[in-house]
């Protein structure tokens, strides 16, 4: 008997029709070119400026008031969350740790 070497690292000639049907589809596809999606995102990130997303322009600032930390409070220096005192896991070398990052 004669037998064949069978070379593993070709594609075979089902995959290889169905690749190439793929690109076929992939090209013909009506798909916007790079630089239509660029102007449009650069035309959009124009209008964001000041609208809101119903549309509507504001004009005004916030104004949010910030609270110092109290003395019964810690910042997790995992985490970086303000937690009740009652909530250190631990601490090392002059930082605390909450519970939950602890966990």
């Amino acid at each position: 008997m004669n037998q064949v070497a069978t070379d593993y690292d070709e594609v075979r000639s089902d995959v290889k029709e169905s690749q190439d049907n793929s690109l076929e589809a992939l090209q013909s596809a009506n798909a916007p070119d790079a630089r239509s999606v660029v102007r449009e995102l650069d035309e959009a990130d124009a209008l964001d400026d000041a609208v809101t997303p119903g549309g509507e322009f504001v004009a005004e600032e916030l104004v949010v008031q910030v609270v110092p930390q109290a003395q019964d409070e810690f910042t997790c220096y995992s985490c970086f969350l303000v937690r009740h005192r009652s909530q250190i896991a631990r601490e090392k070398d002059g930082h605390a740790y909450c519970t939950e990052c602890e966990g």
